[in-house]
């Protein structure tokens, strides 16, 4: 993969080679300078951070991989073609446009980083230094682990679906290649493997503090979450259920109000976040790009906003079983209401498509930042860990336990009649994931796990998908997953023969 080993060779040259010191000489936050290697606690801490931000990224938390979740999982729409990332939507994918490749080519940037960090980390440690860089290890290994639950999501077909020892996931590179090294895709249940194995060795020496020292970081929680998560993903309920729950059991968070959780989301930190990325106004904030701004209002936050997705029928008709759910307190009116001609909310009847969520709320006040748009990015929240608990202990057998972890959230929507142990359902559980997690990233994966057939909202106004059905099924349609682009099969010989099936064959 030679453009991968492009990039290994790129990044490894800022800190093997020295710089014109006389041309700046302030130096960046959230990066070591060229002249230094990790060879301090504090070193190691420098290089998170620019992993950190890298997470932040819009081809990663920034923006995309949310917006891949939410705009493929049935909970979107769109009101016009040629917005903005409508190829989602549409499934408008092949291995020469449309890829979507920075998935790909970030995700594997970040994991050279993390793989430097590891590494220097172990030489550090087998020489003797007197430095703990427990920490800094265990939170390189949950965050790499998390790159590749990500990647492998969405280049690998799904666990539980597709036989995962057959069916390829992507590269497994877990050391700093040589530059004319061109690996080839693992399977799926081989990154599953290794993905589980750095989230238990990192949670070795990983810190359990919560405290604002830190925000913005892993900490065991956040990898025991994430762990839940993939351990979910797999279909392994039991190891899902003891992850979810001893986070819940930790009592390290809690879960909000109905009076307070509109309110969290223009909070930083707060108590339901397990692990959550900083995002800084002239550093990483990306504005009209933003999460926030993909989900508003056309020209609401600002004139360059083109109204790209809103909520579907589908989930408006979700929601509306309770008027009263408190998570309307983040939706407003959007483009197909009467409120838009008149520009004001026009109240009962107006279709209430757009969430401010990632604007602090439906006033845009944002988090504490002069931008709005820069609100943080919430990864991982606790009423997730919930909803994992609840579907596992239904599936366990353990219907009592699954009303009461999913009651918890539903309480949400007051005027619904809570779970009981003879009417919870699996249907019930991931339609509450999809009411919490509106805009969050979530949907997709969990109907892909579950072999549902997805149905897009296409009619409300006329878009034509000539690249997908209305309808798809998801156990058989071959974009469920991204081709692998061209650029890195040109690179790369080995993965030539391992597009993902269905996507055009490589030829010269």
């Amino acid at each position: 993969m030679k453009k991968l080993s492009i990039i290994l060779v790129a990044v490894l040259g800022i800190f093997t080679f020295s710089s014109c010191e006389d041309f700046l000489d302030m130096k960046p936050t959230n990066q070591l300078a060229s002249s230094e290697a990790i060879n301090t606690a504090a070193d190691a801490k420098v290089f998170m951070n620019g992993i950190m931000t890298r997470l932040s990224s819009s081809n990663l938390y920034g923006l995309n991989l949310f917006l891949y979740a939410d705009a493929k999982g049935g909970d979107l729409t769109i009101f016009s073609q040629g917005r903005g990332s409508d190829g989602l939507y549409s499934f408008n994918h092949n291995p020469n446009s449309g890829s979507y490749s920075g998935f790909w080519t970030t995700s594997y940037n970040t994991i050279l980083q993390l793989n430097n960090l590891i590494d220097n980390i172990a030489k550090l440690e087998a020489e003797g230094a007197s430095e703990d860089f427990g920490d800094m290890k265990g939170q390189a290994l949950t965050i790499r682990a998390l790159v590749y639950f990500n990647l492998v999501k969405i280049y690998g077909l799904p666990y539980t679906q597709y036989s995962p020892t057959q069916s390829l996931g992507v590269p497994k590179v877990l050391e700093v290649l040589d530059a004319s090294a061109l690996p080839g895709r693992a399977t799926v249940a081989e990154n599953y493997e290794h993905i589980i194995a750095d989230l238990n060795e990192g949670a070795k020496t990983i810190t359990k503090t919560v405290s604002t020292s830190t925000n913005g970081y892993p900490t065991y929680w956040a990898n025991r979450a994430i762990a839940a998560r993939v351990y979910e993903a797999k279909g392994d309920h039991a190891n899902a259920l003891a992850a979810a729950k001893e986070v819940i059991d930790s009592k390290k968070y809690s879960l909000y109000s109905n009076e307070d959780w509109v309110d969290s989301w223009s909070e930083q930190f707060g108590d339901e976040s397990i692990f959550e990325l900083q995002m800084l106004v002239n550093e990483n904030a990306l504005t009209t790009g933003s999460i926030g701004a993909y989900y508003s209002r056309i020209h609401h936050y600002s004139s360059k906003v083109g109204g790209y997705f809103a909520a579907s029928d589908y989930w408006l008709e979700r929601m509306s079983e309770d008027p009263e759910d408190i998570r309307w307190g983040v939706m407003a009116y959007d483009e197909n209401s009467e409120s838009y001609d008149k520009k004001e909310f026009a109240g009962k009847g107006d279709r209430l498509g757009c969430s401010y969520k990632y604007f602090g709320g439906v006033d845009m006040p944002g988090d504490g930042k002069d931008d709005c748009a820069a609100c943080n990015v919430k990864v991982v929240r606790l009423s997730e860990m919930y909803l994992i608990a609840a579907e596992a202990s239904l599936a366990l057998g353990k219907a009592d336990d699954a009303a009461e972890y999913l009651n918890a959230i539903r309480k949400r929507s007051p005027s619904l009649e809570p779970a009981t142990a003879s009417t919870v359902t699996v249907e019930m559980i991931l339609n509450e994931k999809s009411k919490e997690f509106f805009q969050e990233g979530v949907r997709y994966w969990d109907r892909l796990r579950h072999g549902e057939k997805i149905e897009f909202n296409d009619e409300i106004m006329g878009i034509d998908c000539p690249h997908r059905d209305k309808v798809i099924d998801t156990k058989s349609y071959h974009k469920i997953v991204l081709p692998i682009s061209v650029d890195e099969l040109n690179a790369n010989p080995t993965l030539r023969t391992q597009q993902n099936p269905g996507y055009p064959a490589y030829t010269n």
